[in-house]
């Protein structure tokens, strides 16, 4: 089973995949996942724009785990399975620091363009990428007039956890995007959200292939991501889960 995940969902997903052998929910429909359950899924964990990418290129999946909007899209175009899209967590786009150094103050939008030019270097997910976070902060920055001073300080990383251990490292003195990668960081503390109006969250949902050879086994991936249980893996991940404990 092949399933295209978003990046910043890796260290959540790979905590709430079923082990190897793991039942279907339903192994009395016709399905073809009993000869493969020995076998882990083979995960793709990439930025939004790597994996549609691949979509193009005639790739193909069992599951897709993404931003609710690409979700969607593959839906009207028949890709997944009606009825199979799920709600999985919400995540923000943050600051973070040096566990080490004094917090700049990003309580307001003047308070956050303020510690934007007071940085010395600001580590970013590579908008190139196609990561979310890093295309929707560059269009921020353009929208506040600061896209020069960023750009002039930006050091750039293939991911947002790259970024946070930027700033671990003592290399850029802010870290900004997403959250949970935020939180994969080594050295790093996060100082929150981005402040009103600038805040932005991304909803994630699941669905499953139409032309899924293993139906059974997919649903079961995806009722991993949801069950009773998961909600304290999704928040320790900094997602604010779709389904409660």
């Amino acid at each position: 089973m092949r399933v295209f995940c978003a990046r910043s969902m890796r260290a959540a997903v790979t905590a709430l995949t079923p082990p190897p052998g793991a039942p279907a929910p339903d192994a009395s429909s016709p399905d073809t996942s009993s000869r493969d359950t020995a076998v882990p899924p083979d995960i793709v964990f990439e930025p939004m724009g790597a994996l549609k990418a691949r979509l193009v290129a005639g790739e193909t999946a069992d599951v897709f785990v993404l931003a609710e909007a690409a979700i969607d899209a593959l839906a009207a175009a028949g890709t997944i399975a009606a009825g199979s899209r799920t709600a999985i967590a919400r995540a923000a786009i943050g600051v973070a620091v040096c566990d080490c150094c004094g917090a700049p103050d990003i309580a307001t939008a003047d308070a956050f363009a303020a510690a934007l030019t007071a940085a010395r270097a600001i580590a970013l997910s590579d908008p190139s990428v196609g990561g979310s976070a890093g295309v929707y902060l560059r269009d921020l920055f353009s929208r506040i007039g600061l896209a020069g001073t960023v750009a002039a300080k930006a050091v750039y990383r293939k991911s947002g956890a790259a970024a946070a251990d930027a700033v671990g490292s003592g290399e850029a003195d802010l870290a900004i995007t997403f959250i949970p990668e935020l939180r994969q960081g080594h050295g790093v503390r996060i100082l929150g959200p981005l402040p009103p109006p600038h805040a932005h969250v991304t909803a994630y949902a699941a669905g499953v292939a139409a032309d899924c050879a293993v139906p059974n086994r997919a649903r079961a991936f995806i009722a991993a991501l949801t069950a009773a249980g998961a909600a304290p893996t999704w928040r320790a991940a900094g997602f604010d889960p779709a389904h409660g404990d």
